[in-house]
Order: structure tokens, then C-alpha cells, then sequence
């Protein structure tokens, strides 16, 4: 019996987790019960949750009705637990009537050996004395000969008596234990002379008089098998005992509990609990995505229970997914967890407010996000709209979508959708004003002159300068020419450079700074322009490093970064940062401590994820991402990606699981395949199945695309709910994908169309991501050839005019044109603007 502490204290120490594990009955107090929200729950949690109060308690910390249950606002003390006594109603504290059966030997201070601290206590309130732990291991055999050293000679004895199993091939931990049951099964029936399945103090005796045991050197005997490990004291070993005392492992998964699915709301807490029992059971080990997650130290999972259990104290949608958890050393028997992480909806409308004259189409749209997916209805004035079956009032995409075929003056009023889901409900109002134009109203001023001519229009930054084009009318509203002037330093906004002639505007990059500003590299004069978006002017130009080529914005934090390359040749590449960006001041460029940087990823933000921690940072030919706080701007940590010889060269994220997709640099002709990291724990899963090339994701998360250099095809992978990745189709692609996005489905909500532009020809693709149907639109005339636009990224690129928008926007070599995605047809061609590469989206939609 003695041996098996000393395996479960050396076991233990192995893992680094020998608290929790021999720690029975005795939880920190660090975490009460209120915190965390049972997901998996089971019969074995129930004991478990009485050894989980604020210090070594015993009260039932069930969830349901915290104010009706008066044992919620009793505390017994250990070895006691609450009842709810039937005559008094009353609540009273009685000793408990039965531990939860776990081995973790203990030595009490009334000289006895208990099975653990449970059992301690509890023996202490059915005797009515004060019996405590004593932390030695020898205290059992004070004053006797037969130590813990002697008394595990004398089981090693035994066991190497009985016939061996000749062993053939590899052996591991669950094949020995298997081979160890067989012989001490085999020994108990031997020892077991009458054959009733208890062996008593006189078979014992025979047989070690009969084996002539009592002629060895040893101090101990065969009835101190008897002495040490008859844990009920009851005169007799039952085979149970005798496999605990030759510390015989037995492992057990209910075929119903191999799968458990669980759920919990973005927010709360979870627990999930590992159902393999049996005796001796060493500690549970628990997976995700492979990974060992108890000896990691990670911010949302930090605790491992006293029976196993696995922790994640505030739950997050990069959460969901599948977890495994198994006995240290015996990996064959595992149980799978798989946690859905269930999202309130968040809704948007638009317009907001529009107004409309008689006789005139009208359109209210509404967006939500949200798992389960949302299900939406309209109110107009709080009453339910029932949508009739004309031509006149009809919803489209499930909803989302409001279509008045000719409005009417009833028509005007306050439309409410109403998102709701399992775990919530949002809602946002559409206000429709239906009046003559001529009255012009605050309403119809509002919309019509101010909401047109500020918001809702493509900014094309080309050769000749600034275009602001309005695409439903495919008009320009403004053209800043290259020589307007720097509002703040009265400077030529694109000035002519020695040697160059005739003079042109070089520009690289953009960003929209929350419809206030643009932002806009100048790699030849080394600064970044600031467009006011409200005055249609350039009101600064913050200086940078030499040749900054990359910008992305970072809403969460207000700042913008930049990538500069020092010369042409990338030698002295540095990354900057441009604080508070949409604050109306002097802005300036900050310099960070990274150097030999090649590229830069900045998670994007939507409707659910508004808040984003960290971006990630790649160096020249090295094989490793690495994480920056965008808080302090420090490196969090280094993610090696040597072991799969990949130099990094672009990343994409989803937040469903959280999964990251590393495209690597060829220097082959077969592409290396994409890396798939795990957000939860930073750790390389390892190649996301045969993918290469570079990843997009839709905005929602959901869909992942990859256009397949190889095959000509773009590879289509889902992430569900339950955060399992996996291959959903693969689309014929006609053309060579220089750049992609994503407009939402005019038909189904919650679906994607994928938009691809040609970095070589004329044709641009459109692909339904949930039927795989595809169309192809030609003729779009020849882009920029790759070496006209040496500053990265696609040499045709694609912007949508946002998530209600129906109209895109791509370049040819010395033209714009204008698409109509709901039609996927091209809208109209504006003609000289030259090198427009540069183009972004400012509007409400």
C-alpha cells in the first residue's frame, strides 16, 4: 500500500501538478462557485461540487435556484454536509454520508490509513474526535519492522513468482498494466484457496507456509498484505483492495460519454469534466488540437481540478473546438469534448434614415451576426409586418432585406428588426420618410445632401491625384488634382521629384480611419498623407521612414501601422506606428524596436470581435511569426515555424476557433503547404490538410478560401459551430487570383459570394460559396502589369463598398470599373485614371 504514495507523489511531481491531484476534498478557494458555468455535467460531478466551497467545504454548489436552497448559504466544514431536513424545512449539518471514491493515501493522526482526505474527516464527525492528516509516509509503520521499503520487496516478491507473458514488440504504459492485472489477478486466485473472492488472514498464512515465504530475509510478512491494505477494515482483502495495493491501474469510459457535447455563451465560465474512472487513476491529461494544455500557461486556462476537470474562466469564440482528455500514460482510452460557444446577435441596419418621394422604390436592409445563426423580423411602428403578397412589400434573404416596390406617404414610419438566437436578441431601427421633394425637410436635407455627397463613395488614388466617385451614379464628385496643396504645410500634395517627368502621384497604400480620415502612403516622398474626409482635403503629412509601402489600421487601439522598406531593395525595412489616428491633431510616426521586418498581420475586426489584442510580425528568412502586444507594442512571444521549414509570407485569421493560416514562401516548384496555428495555445498544429497558397477569410468567419496555384482551383473550407475545420468544395478557377473578397449572398443570409480579380487577364469571378456556382465576367480590359506596381500586394486589386453594398470597384492598366455585384454585371468604365491600384471605401454600408 505504502508504494503506491510514493507512485503517486513521484507521478505527480513528474507532471508538475502533484497539488491538484493529491489534493483531495481541498480546492483553492480562489474561484467560488458563481464563477464558472457547468458545461459537461455528470453524475461525478455532484460530490465533486460538495468539496467546492470557499474552504474545503462539503455544500452542494449545484446551479440551480441559488435563493431558494438554504444548504446555498450553509457552510459545514469538511467531513459534514447539508441536508434539507423534511419536517423543520430547515437546514443542517450532518456528517457525510459518502466520499467520491478516489486513491490518494493518507496517514490520519489517529494511526489509521485512509484512501483519502474525504474519508479523514468524514470518520472524524461519525466518531466525534478530532482526527487530522499526518504528512509522513512512514507513519503507518512507526514501531514495526515492516517498513514501506521492506513491504514493497515483498509485492515485487510476489509478482516476479508469478509466470511471466513472454513480451513481443514495442510495450507501453497500458500494455505493461495489462500484463501486471493478468499476473495479480492470477495471484489473487491463487492465494484465494476457497475460492469466495476475499482472502482472509488463514489463506494467507497457508500459503506462506506452503511457498516456505517465511525463510526469506524480508521483515515483512504475508499478513501484513492484510495489515496495510484493508482500507474498510473488514478482515479480508477483496480483489478491489488487492489491486490497489499492487497499484493495478483500471480505467473505465461509459460508451455514452466517449462523445460529450457541450455548450456555454461567449463571456461565461465553463468546466469541463473528464468521465474516465478508476481505480488509481493518475491525472488527467487534456488535448486541443493535439496540444498538451496542462503544462502550458495560458490566461484563460489556468486550472486543472482536483478530479481533473479543465477550466477556461472567461469563454471566447477562438474557444469552440474539440478538447480530449485522457489518464497520463494511457492515451488509447479518451474521451472528446466537443464546446460550442454561443453568440448573442449583434444587429445593423441601413439606412438609418432615408427619405424617399412617392411612387419610388425603397429598401430597408438589416445585418446580424450571431451563433446560432439569428433569425430576423421587422415591426414597423411596434406592430408585427406582415409582408403582403404583392409586388408592394416584400422581404428578401430570409429577411434581410425590406423591399417597398412604390412607396406611399403610409408608407413612412419607424421599421424595427428584431435579431433573436438561442441566447439572445438585438435590434436597430430603419426610418423611412415618404415626402414630396420639394418640401425639403430636415430629413430629406440630411440624407439627400449631406449623406451623398461626404459618405458612400470610393476614394481612387491614381496617377493624376484623388477621385472621389459616387458608384450608383458613376459619378465623380470630386477630382483633387496632384497639385493641391498640403492644407497644413501649403505643399503640392504630389510634387514633382528630380528627374522624373512629366509629373505624376506614387502612391502604395490606404486605410479608412472610422469615415473621418484616409490615410495614404507616399513611398517616393516618404510620408503618409491625411485626407479629411468631411472637407475632401489633404490636411497633413506625416513624415516616416524612406519608401513606406503598407499600412493597416488597428481600430481597436486608434492607430495605424506602417511598414517602410528603406530603398527599393528592402535593405533597412523598419515598422512604424501613427497613434490616435482619428483624433484631430498633429500626427506623427513613432519608430518600434522591430527590425529586418518583411511583413506585418493585424486580426480584423466585425460586428463580434470589436476589440483585437495582438498582431504578429515577420522577419526576413526567418522561419518563426511573432506575437506583438498592440497595447505596448512588445513582442509576447516567438512562434517557431522551423520544423516545417517555413518562412512565412502572409496570415489570415477566424475567430471560429480561433485558427491562424500561414502561407509559406516557394523557393520550389511545388508550393509548401499552408501552417494552421491555434490562437489558444500559439502552438503549430501543423499543415492545414494540402492546402497552399494564401488564405481569405470571410468576415464572418466561416468560410476560408484559397485559390490553388496548382490546381486552378479555389479551395473552400467551413469552420461550424462546434469549431471543426473542414473542406467544403473545390471551385474550378478560371482565372490566376491576384486579389479576393467577399460580398454578402442578395439571396440567403448568413452567405458568402466570393469576388476574384486576374493578376494576368481580363476575367473577374464571382463564386457562390454555398452552392459552388460560378460566374465569370470577361472583357475587363488588361490590368497593371506586375512590374508597374513593385510595391506588393495584388497588381489588381478588388474593394466592396461594405457589408450592405452592392457595387465593387476594380482597375485596368489606364481605367476604373464599376461592378454591380447583385447583378454581377458591369456597372460602368471610367475612363483615364491611371495606376488606380489604390482605392478605398468610405460609407455607412
Amino acid at each position: 500500500m505504502g508504494s503506491m504514495g510514493v507512485w503517486a507523489v513521484a507521478v505527480a511531481a513528474l507532471l508538475g501538478t502533484s497539488g491538484c491531484w493529491l489534493a483531495e476534498g481541498h480546492k483553492s478557494s480562489r474561484r467560488s462557485s458563481g464563477d464558472t458555468v457547468s458545461v459537461s455535467r455528470t453524475s461525478s460531478q455532484e460530490p465533486r461540487a460538495m468539496e467546492k466551497g470557499k474552504a474545503d467545504g462539503n455544500i452542494d454548489q449545484s446551479l440551480s435556484d441559488p435563493d431558494g436552497d438554504p444548504c446555498r448559504r450553509t457552510y459545514c466544514g469538511r467531513g459534514r454536509q447539508c441536508v434539507l431536513m423534511a419536517e423543520t424545512g430547515r437546514a443542517e449539518c450532518v456528517c457525510q454520508e459518502k466520499c467520491r471514491p478516489s486513491f490518494v493515501p493518507v496517514c490520519g493522526s489517529d494511526g489509521r490509513f485512509y484512501e483519502n482526505h474525504c474519508e479523514v474527516y468524514r470518520t472524524a464527525c461519525l466518531e466525534r474526535r478530532r482526527i487530522y492528516v499526518v504528512h509522513s509516509k512512514d507513519c503507518f509503520f512507526k514501531g514495526n519492522a515492516c517498513t514501506m521499503s521492506e513491504y514493497n520487496k515483498l509485492k515485487s516478491m510476489l509478482l516476479d513468482m508469478q509466470p511471466k507473458v513472454l513480451k513481443v514488440g514495442e510495450q507501453n504504459q497500458q500494455r505493461d498494466m495489462e500484463e501486471k492485472r493478468a499476473l495479480v489477478d492470477t495471484m489473487f486466485k491463487y492465494l484465494d484457496v476457497n475460492q469466495d473472492g476475499r482472502l482472509i488472514s488463514d489463506e494467507l498464512e497457508k500459503i506462506s507456509m506452503k511457498e516456505h515465504l517465511e525463510d526469506s530475509l524480508l521483515e515483512c510478512t504475508m499478513q501484513d498484505l492484510l495489515r496495510y491494505d484493508d482500507y474498510n477494515n473488514d478482515g479480508h482483502l477483496s480483489l478491489h483492495e488487492f489491486y490497489t495495493a499492487f497499484q493495478v491501474v483500471q480505467l473505465s469510459l461509459a460508451e455514452d460519454q466517449r462523445i460529450s457535447v457541450s455548450t456555454v455563451t461567449v463571456g461565461l465560465s465553463a468546466v469541463l469534466t473528464c468521465a474516465i474512472q478508476g481505480t488509481l487513476r493518475p491525472p488527467v491529461i487534456w488535448k486541443r488540437n493535439g496540444i498538451i494544455l496542462n503544462f502550458l500557461d495560458l490566461e484563460d486556462i489556468n486550472d486543472f481540478g482536483d478530479d481533473g476537470s479543465l477550466y477556461i474562466t472567461k469563454v471566447t469564440t477562438i474557444h469552440m473546438g474539440n478538447y480530449s482528455c485522457h489518464a497520463y500514460g494511457y492515451e488509447d482510452l479518451y474521451q472528446t469534448h466537443v464546446l460550442q460557444v454561443n453568440v448573442p446577435p449583434v444587429i445593423l441596419v441601413y439606412p438609418e434614415t432615408q427619405a424617399q418621394e412617392p411612387g419610388v422604390s425603397a429598401s430597408l436592409h438589416c445585418h446580424a451576426d450571431g451563433i446560432p445563426n439569428p433569425k430576423l423580423l421587422w415591426l414597423k411602428n411596434g406592430m408585427d409586418l406582415q409582408p403582403r403578397s404583392s409586388k408592394q412589400l416584400s422581404l428578401i434573404a430570409n429577411g434581410s432585406e425590406l423591399f417597398i416596390g412604390s412607396v406611399r406617404y403610409e408608407d413612412t414610419g419607424a421599421y424595427t428588426c428584431i435579431a433573436k438566437n438561442e441566447v439572445g436578441v438585438d435590434e436597430d431601427i430603419s426610418s423611412l420618410f415618404v415626402e414630396d421633394s420639394a418640401k425639403k425637410t430636415l430629413a430629406n436635407i440630411l440624407w439627400r445632401e449631406e449623406g451623398l455627397s461626404v459618405g458612400n463613395m470610393f476614394y481612387v488614388f491614381s496617377d493624376e491625384g484623388i477621385t472621389l466617385l459616387q458608384p450608383s451614379e458613376c459619378e465623380i464628385r470630386r477630382h483633387m488634382k496632384r497639385t493641391e496643396r498640403i492644407v497644413a504645410t501649403y505643399e503640392e500634395m504630389c510634387p514633382k521629384g528630380e528627374g522624373v517627368s512629366p509629373q505624376h502621384c506614387v502612391w502604395s497604400s490606404a486605410v479608412n480611419i472610422r469615415d473621418k480620415y484616409i490615410y495614404v502612403t507616399q513611398p517616393l516622398q516618404s510620408r503618409v498623407l491625411v485626407v479629411d474626409i468631411q472637407a475632401q482635403k489633404v490636411v497633413q503629412a506625416v513624415a516616416t521612414d524612406p519608401f513606406p509601402v503598407k499600412m493597416l489600421y488597428d481600430k481597436s487601439h486608434d492607430q495605424v501601422w506602417v511598414l517602410t522598406w528603406g530603398d527599393m531593395d528592402k535593405t533597412h525595412p523598419t515598422l512604424q506606428v501613427i497613434p490616435q489616428a482619428s483624433v484631430g491633431e498633429v500626427h506623427h510616426a513613432i519608430r518600434t524596436t522591430f527590425q529586418r521586418v518583411n511583413d506585418f498581420f493585424i486580426p480584423p475586426t466585425n460586428l463580434i470581435i470589436t476589440h483585437v489584442r495582438f498582431a504578429f510580425v515577420f522577419l526576413k528568412n526567418e522561419p518563426a511569426v511573432h506575437k506583438i502586444d498592440l497595447e505596448t507594442l512588445h513582442r509576447v512571444k516567438t512562434i517557431s515555424l522551423k520544423n516545417y521549414s517555413c518562412i512565412p509570407v502572409s496570415m489570415a485569421y477566424t475567430h471560429l476557433s480561433g485558427f491562424y493560416f500561414i502561407q509559406c514562401q516557394t523557393k520550389s516548384l511545388l508550393a509548401p503547404q499552408q501552417l494552421l496555428i491555434d490562437s489558444v495555445t500559439d502552438a503549430v498544429i501543423g499543415p492545414n490538410l494540402n492546402v497552399t497558397g494564401q488564405a481569405f477569410v470571410s468576415p464572418d468567419g466561416r468560410y476560408i478560401v484559397t485559390p490553388d496555384p496548382q490546381s486552378s482551383k479555389l479551395i473552400v473550407q467551413t469552420v461550424s459551430f462546434q469549431g471543426e475545420l473542414s473542406l467544403n468544395q473545390e471551385i474550378d478557377e478560371p482565372v490566376a487570383v491576384s486579389d479576393l473578397v467577399f460580398q454578402p449572398s442578395f439571396t440567403e443570409s448568413n452567405q458568402h459570394v466570393a469576388v476574384a480579380t486576374s493578376g494576368s487577364g481580363t476575367d473577374l469571378l464571382f463564386a457562390d460559396l454555398s452552392s459552388g456556382h460560378t460566374e465569370v465576367l470577361r472583357s475587363l480590359k488588361q490590368p497593371l502589369a506586375p512590374q508597374a506596381w513593385p510595391w506588393g500586394g495584388p497588381n489588381r486589386v478588388l474593394v466592396s463598398s461594405g457589408l450592405f453594398g452592392q457595387y465593387l470597384v476594380t482597375p485596368s492598366a489606364e481605367s476604373l470599373f464599376v461592378l454591380n455585384g447583385k447583378q454581377r454585371t458591369p456597372h460602368c468604365e471610367v475612363s483615364d485614371i491611371k495606376r488606380g491600384n489604390t482605392i478605398v471605401w468610405v460609407g455607412e454600408v
